[in-house]
Formats: structure tokens, sequence, C-alpha cells
């Protein structure tokens, strides 16, 4: 797939049931990063540490919910255009493994132990955040244009629907909390107006309180105020 054919892709508005939460997943992925690099492991370390656990496990339901509905759908056209990706999955889940030692390590280790133990797990972060970017990429460049031409914009968006379906309210917030952040304000608007349209109200409310007021600079959320997307 060359640039010119994601272009004509993008241009054509295909649905993108990729872009959204990858771009979620690279901003929560770098920030990440910065903490672990940045942290002074002689301190107390809880707050950290549980974030990274409930971020990995965010990343972790993100492979579950590929697998469970687009790999499925894509089986089913394209048999022998998931083995990659699924390969890739087992290698993620190899190191979100490596990387829960790393934690308990860090967690029972010598006080004196700590600042090098803390650099193991920053290293092995890491080396999963690289390893992801580049599964990230392929899934955008190889994958989404092959379900383009498998498949129509609105089964995609029924596809992606079922993934949302099948969050729990938490799941839900924690992942809006991921991706509104990282989106532009034209993503931004058209999934919330969509939102706004299809959700209960109380679970919009939720997403706004949540999520959009606590992470959005106070300029973009005015925007969202302005538009009625706010209440």
């Amino acid at each position: 797939m060359t640039s010119i054919d994601l272009l004509a892709l993008s241009a054509a508005r295909r649905w993108d049931i990729y872009g959204p939460i990858h771009k979620g997943l690279r901003r929560a992925h770098g920030a990440m990063a910065a903490r672990l690099g940045s942290a002074d492991y002689a301190a107390d370390l809880r707050p950290l540490l549980a974030d990274l656990r409930a971020h990995l496990e965010i990343a972790g339901q993100h492979l579950a919910h590929e697998e469970d509905y687009i790999h499925a759908a894509l089986a089913a056209r394209a048999p022998d255009a998931v083995a990659t990706l699924e390969d890739q999955h087992e290698h993620h889940r190899a190191r979100f493994a490596a990387l829960e030692a790393a934690i308990a390590r860090l967690e029972h280790g010598a006080a004196s132990d700590r600042p090098g133990l803390g650099r193991v797990l920053y290293l092995e972060f890491s080396a999963f955040v690289a390893e992801d970017l580049l599964h990230m990429l392929h899934e955008e460049t190889v994958t989404w244009p092959l379900l383009c031409a498998l498949f129509s914009d609105e089964e995609l968006m029924e596809t992606e629907q079922a993934i949302i379906a099948s969050l729990s309210p938490d799941e839900t917030i924690a992942t809006m909390r991921m991706m509104l952040p990282a989106m532009n304000p034209e993503e931004r608007t058209g999934l919330l107006t969509g939102m706004k349209a299809g959700a209960p109200p109380e679970a919009y409310a939720a997403v706004i309180e949540h999520a959009a007021r606590p992470t959005l600079p106070r300029a973009e959320f005015a925007d969202l105020e302005r538009l009625g997307l706010a209440a």
C-alpha cells in the first residue's frame, strides 16, 4: 500500500476503524514512557505502577477486541490475512507477561536495587511501545486497506459499534479518556456528535464529565460547549 493509495482512501472518507483508537494508544504510550523515564524510583511508586498496570490492561483489551470482532470478520472473507496479526498479538502478550514480571521485581526488590530495576522496566516498556507502533502501522497501512476492499463502510461501522457495545461503562470512560485528547477537532466533533445522537443521555453525560472535561485543554472543551456537545 503506497502513500498515494492511502490518500485515496482518506479522500474517499472510508470508515477508519483503526485511526482514532490508535491515536489514543500512541499518545498514551508516549505519556507513560515519559513518566517511566523521569520517575524517581526511590520514591513511592504505587501510583505510577497502578497507572502502568491500568494502561497495559487497556492495551490488552484492545487486542482482544480486535481479535473478537475485526479479525473474526476478516477471517471469514480472507482467511490468510489474519496470521500475521495473530502472531503480532501473541508477541504482545508475551511482552505483557515480561512487563508484569518487571513490575513485580520492582515492587518487591531491595531499595538499593530499585534504580536498576526501574531502568529495566523502562526499557521493557520502551520495547513494547516500539513493537506496538510498528504493529499499528501495519494495521493502518496493510490491514485497513484490505478491510476497505472487502467490506463496505456500513459493515465496518457495524463492526466498530459491536466493539463499543461490548465495553463496560468503566472501559468506555477509560477508552474515551485516552482517545479524546489525541483526536483533532474534526474527529472529536464527529465522534461526540454520533455518540450524543445514539447513546443513552446518562452514558453520554458520563463521557463528558469523566473523559472530556478532565482531559481536554480549556479552549478545546469550550469548543465542545459552543457546539452544544458538552451537556
